[in-house]
């Protein structure tokens, strides 16, 4: 399985320190390999988790505290997914990592054309607190996973602008 790294995120290389202190810039991503079409923000970084997801990964900086989001996906299979099981899958895996979670609200809403469910969660781990949002996506043929991890006080609005420009293939 393939996480695009920094690579196929070339064409946004501008300083992420930059990136993260001007307004949210995006560029299209041209990887055909997707199941969909995005935009990023200009001048992330892709980052390769090594964890066999399928999709692209980027922060917006080098170092902590940096803004995460990954745009995951992965085959049905003939499986039937929904957004509730995937959600008890996540935040059972959260939970086993020792991390405190607590969803802080939920609603159903669609990205592309596909519909889902997204919430939205408050984290607490040995080092802090992070807020995420989570949509899970059930297409044709895939399982989508949208994510966005960052801190409470600068939970970004760069996830809203990118998820407007998802177009499923």
């Amino acid at each position: 399985m393939k996480v695009f790294t920094a690579t196929a995120l070339l064409a946004l290389s501008l300083p992420a320190v930059a990136a993260a202190q001007t307004p949210v810039t995006l560029v299209p991503l041209n990887v055909p390999e997707l199941p969909f079409s995005v935009s990023m923000p200009k001048g992330w970084l892709g980052v390769n988790f090594e964890d066999g997801a399928l999709g692209v990964s980027a922060v917006s900086a080098k170092a902590p505290p940096a803004t995460l989001i990954r745009l995951l996906y992965a085959a049905k299979a003939g499986g039937t997914p929904t957004p509730a099981s995937e959600f008890q899958k996540f935040e059972q895996g959260v939970k086993s990592t020792g991390a405190g979670i607590k969803q802080t609200a939920s609603r159903t809403v669609g990205y592309g054309g596909v519909q889902g469910v997204e919430r939205t969660y408050a984290l607490t781990h040995p080092k802090g607190k992070l807020s995420m949002r989570v949509w899970y996506g059930i297409g044709a043929r895939n399982l989508y996973s949208f994510q966005l991890t960052d801190t409470p006080q600068r939970f970004s609005a760069a996830f809203s602008k990118v998820l407007a420009t998802v177009k499923f293939r």
